[in-house]
């Protein structure tokens, strides 16, 4: 019953007209502007049915827009195409403040002491019912669309990873086959990363996500859609497992890097 009464709300909500002014907030984002046409289609639809769902609230005495909602929804609604899932059924609110907040964090002194402190973040997602964005951090990986830095796709691919019920790097994938590809070509190119970044090497991957898994799948992400063709040529493999996750092929959209 709640199902129908879900589908019956996204039908009514796909039917509405998309708003203009909607529709100028997308032409002004680059990423939006590189999309095939058919792919522009799908994501309007993807942001009419986020934007019904998800509740945003203002923090930090900023006030909520529709050029936040569209531009985060627009991003979002990307890492859902082509593909058969849900709206991040498990969240329900977005926390917008201006810039980058603090918050409370621990980090590793030593092999057994651990420092309890305040730490600056750009965006954090929770297992359930929330998000939080930086909208300055926001604005700032939209607008660069090359340098595979992007906190909205970092911060939904951390829901689509808790979809599992585990947040270890591995999403819901769609067969047996497609798992022990993943989970082989994934661990591996993860250890690379470590290493490198012991190592102090330079690295296409963002060094960050040498964290854990869960955040090397979110920031191999953001590199997925905004270095496409960097990745591919230096990470087939990689590349090729999450273009066959997320069903799209960005290296192939107009040029870009």
């Amino acid at each position: 019953m709640l199902r129908w009464f879900r589908d019956r709300r996204r039908h009514k909500a796909l039917a509405q007209p998309f708003p203009p002014e909607w529709n100028a907030i997308l032409e002004d984002l680059p990423t939006y502007r590189r999309l095939p046409p058919e792919d522009r289609n799908e994501l309007r639809g993807h942001v009419q049915v986020l934007l019904d769902e998800k509740q945003f609230e203002g923090c930090g005495g900023i006030e909520i827009t529709d050029e936040i909602r569209v531009t985060v929804a627009a991003h979002a609604a990307i890492l859902l195409l082509h593909r058969k899932t849900d709206y991040y059924p498990q969240l329900a609110s977005i926390l917008i403040y201006p810039e980058a907040y603090g918050a409370p964090g621990e980090r590793h002194v030593g092999e057994y002491l651990v420092e309890e402190g305040i730490e600056v973040r750009e965006g954090e997602s929770w297992y359930r019912g929330s998000m939080v964005l930086s909208w300055k951090d926001v604005r700032r990986g939209v607008a660069d669309i090359d340098d595979g830095e992007n906190v909205v796709f970092h911060e939904f691919a951390h829901q689509l990873d808790d979809e599992s019920g585990t947040g270890d790097g591995t999403p819901l994938l769609s067969s047996r086959d497609e798992w022990r590809r993943w989970v082989g070509v994934c661990e591996r190119e993860y250890e690379a990363l470590v290493d490198a970044d012991e190592r102090g090497r330079k690295t296409l991957i963002d060094p960050y996500g040498a964290e854990n898994p869960s955040e090397f799948f979110a920031v191999v992400t953001e590199c997925f859609f905004e270095r496409p063709r960097k990745l591919k040529a230096r990470h087939r493999e990689l590349y090729d497992v999450f273009s066959e996750y997320y069903r799209q092929d960005p290296g192939s959209w107009t040029a870009g890097e």
